[in-house]
């Protein structure tokens, strides 16, 4: 019986699948990467306050109105004692890269789904994701008792650049979109709509609470501007999560050529 024939090649190009067949490989499929990138924050942020209620309480819930409060602000429970301010920095600058990554990813997917008016807004929505994360990565690591003026500004630019963003994403997919969206596309726009709802009314109840405390100060009312702000980060945190629906069935590639994603 006659042996196949070994096809050789001598065009000296490389064959469509050799980045697949050669050398150090890892896919990482999105959805987890996109999960794990979640994660990370959230659970370093539930630590941070447990840990500050169990262990820093009286010190943590203090306010100059000197009343009875039962939860720590965000900025103390992150940033004012050792042990969290590891815990959070640290899960912040790991996912930070993986954020970046995403911010390049919607480029390129709205790109490919929004008509060519929108891509001025596209670049604009994306502009505001990375200032996001910079301003997150700053209030992270320069924190209010150390200087309480560039905590402040980055604090503010965090909070206004995160609710353009989710605003903005919510009206490109919705106004904008040159093809209709798959079934999971569609769900991951529903759940963005709702946390860009929950997010904004516990917004504006954050700043009634806070400023109410600082009228009057009653007892527990800086609790309630916590708890708010609590949901604020979470519905944030929750909303850039949405990518793992947006990117389902996606997959990054690592090997010796670099980083690619399919």
């Amino acid at each position: 019986m006659p042996s196949k024939p070994v096809m050789v090649n001598t065009t000296g190009y490389l064959p469509l699948n050799y980045r697949q067949s050669k050398g150090f490989v890892v896919r990482i499929p999105f959805e987890k990467l996109a999960w794990s990138t979640c994660l990370l924050p959230l659970s370093s942020f539930v630590f941070c306050v447990i840990w500050s209620l169990l262990y820093n309480f009286d010190d943590s819930t203090f306010t100059h109105c000197k009343v009875p409060n039962f939860l720590p602000s965000i900025s103390a429970a992150i940033g004012n004692y050792r042990t969290q301010r590891f815990v959070w920095g640290t899960a912040i600058a790991v996912h930070a890269g993986p954020r970046f990554l995403f911010t390049s990813m919607y480029r390129q997917y709205y790109k490919d789904i929004l008509s060519n008016g929108a891509q001025t807004l596209a670049s604009v929505a994306c502009f505001l994701n990375v200032v996001e994360n910079v301003a997150l990565i700053g209030l992270t690591f320069i924190p209010s008792a150390y200087n309480y003026a560039i905590h402040e500004k980055c604090f503010m630019t965090f909070m206004l650049t995160s609710e353009l963003y989710m605003v903005l994403t919510c009206v490109l997919l919705t106004r904008y979109r040159a093809q209709p969206p798959s079934n999971v596309e569609s769900k991951s726009l529903r759940l963005k709509y709702q946390l860009l709802a929950i997010n904004m009314v516990s917004f504006a109840l954050a700043g009634y609470f806070f400023i109410r405390h600082n009228l009057y100060c009653e007892p527990g009312v800086y609790s309630l501007f916590a708890l708010c702000e609590y949901v604020v980060v979470l519905t944030n945190m929750a909303f850039h999560m949405t990518a793992s629906w947006d990117f389902h069935g996606r997959q990054i590639t690592i090997d010796q050529y670099g980083l690619d994603i399919s």
